[in-house]
């Protein structure tokens, strides 16, 4: 007699008390294969696959999609297989140890890893699609075996899908693939106007219609929500902001990545800004600290190492909302080792997931805009920090120049940074003397480079 065996829901972060089950790729009595992706569970952090590793066959989805469970819950039996587990992709060495349990002798047969691929129900033929892209193929009727992935590794993604309906809209979908038996074909519901994209959505939308509907927390946004009501009502939030000229750093910038494409770096405004907030610690250490201790026993705490936190964008397909990467001893880096490190955790944020100890231990934020057009925002504590930094982008602006003690009006490059900061810590002039020394560093940009 085969007794089945039973994964349950796995921890993959410590701050993870619930999982979703977005999608089942498998159903009771099917035979699947090593390496065949069975399910995406969505996480407080990201969205990860239940990958087999063996052969067998699934005996009962105890979950439903779209549940969320709490870590340890039941959600499939199994049979078949020599028993054994792991945990892959963006979980910490702490909590892949407690990340599968069993609920008999027998443990489970998968692991969890970043989204790449998706079984299409055929255990002989997958499809490598996002679970973004399959929703919205499976709502629009688009056969995703006719399309070309642009993603990692050929993934199909929300933009190819989004490409293909489009151009379906003005010509004649091309012919499927011949194969021995004719697949089943999804019609895409009728309309006298075309369906239209719009731009950074993770919806296809058709012109003339809106849709009422409520829209289920994902887990990573309800812990974002968590965090920031906690924030907000917790932190005496007030804000200081200076406007700093950017014409030299542009121009250092432009001269460094000059010198530095054959090398292929190429440094970004945000680097600059890393090291001088990090540099600038040194001088004001209060805004590197943090608020401790129980109520009545209160104290802050100064801290030895400056770890500076950038916040990065998820894409939809990713859950969207966002993490922050750490740089850590972010004052002892160069521009070309800061700008390294943050391109290769803004990479791995949003295709595979971050580390826990990627995202942990921050002494500072910096929350940037620019690149987006927006000139002026202000940004909420990410606790346990006592300030986050807003910056907009460097635009061109009417300024007062003074050549040879004369005031001249001409035109330059200004940038606004925007500093919240806990009021129980940094005071007005504490925040005004931080950015002031900020502000000093990136106007004479020379001395980011010692």
């Amino acid at each position: 007699m085969i007794v089945p065996k039973n994964l349950t829901m796995p921890r993959l972060s410590d701050t993870m008390e619930v999982g979703t089950i977005i999608k089942w790729h498998a159903k009771p009595g099917q035979k699947v294969k090593s390496g065949d992706v069975i399910a995406d569970i969505e996480t407080d952090k990201a969205t990860m696959e239940l990958q087999t590793f063996e052969d067998g066959t699934i005996a009962e989805l105890n979950v439903k999609e779209g549940q969320p469970v709490p870590v340890g819950t039941l959600i499939l039996s199994w049979e078949g297989g020599t028993g054994g587990a792991e945990v892959k992709g963006s979980a910490s060495k702490a909590a892949a140890a407690n990340a599968v349990g069993s609920s008999s002798a027998s443990s489970s047969t998968a692991v969890l890893d970043a989204p790449a691929h998706a079984s299409n129900g055929h255990t002989s033929e997958r499809i490598f699609a996002s679970p973004l892209a399959r929703k919205i193929a499976a709502d629009t009727g688009v056969d995703l075996s006719r399309l070309s992935g642009s993603g990692p590794s050929g993934r199909i993604v929300r933009k190819d899908v989004e490409a293909f309906i489009a151009s379906s809209t003005s010509s004649t979908p091309a012919a499927a693939p011949a194969t021995s038996s004719p697949a089943p074909q999804r019609t895409a519901p009728a309309h006298p106007a075309a369906a239209a994209v719009v731009p950074g959505s993770a919806f296809v939308h058709t012109p003339g219609t809106l849709r009422a509907e409520t829209q289920p927390l994902s887990n990573m946004r309800r812990t974002i929500a968590a965090r920031l009501v906690e924030s907000k009502t917790t932190i005496p939030h007030y804000q200081v902001t200076v406007a700093v000229r950017m014409d030299a750093l542009l121009a250092l910038r432009q001269q460094l990545n000059d010198q530095l494409s054959p090398q292929g770096v190429k440094l970004s405004v945000n680097d600059f800004l890393v090291r001088a907030c990090a540099l600038a610690m040194h001088q004001h250490p209060y805004v590197n600290s943090r608020w401790v201790g129980a109520k009545g026993q209160e104290s802050i705490q100064l801290l030895d190492h400056v770890n500076v936190g950038v916040a990065i964008s998820l894409p939809p397909e990713k859950g969207g909302g966002l993490v922050v990467a750490t740089i850590r001893s972010a004052d002892s880096k160069g521009l070309r080792l800061i700008s390294s490190e943050t391109k290769s955790l803004a990479d791995k944020a949003r295709t595979k997931g971050l580390t826990i100890d990627e995202m942990g231990d921050s002494t500072f934020t910096i929350s940037n805009l620019g690149m987006f057009g927006v000139e002026h925002f202000t940004a909420i504590i990410n606790p346990p920090n006592a300030a986050i930094l807003a910056v907009g982008a460097a635009v061109k602006k009417p300024v007062v120049q003074t050549v040879n003690g004369k005031d001249e009006l001409v035109i330059g490059h200004e940038m606004q940074m925007t500093m919240s900061s806990d009021h129980r810590i940094i005071d007005g002039a504490m925040a005004a003397q931080y950015l002031a020394t900020v502000k000093q560093m990136l106007e004479t940009p020379a001395t980011l480079l010692v």
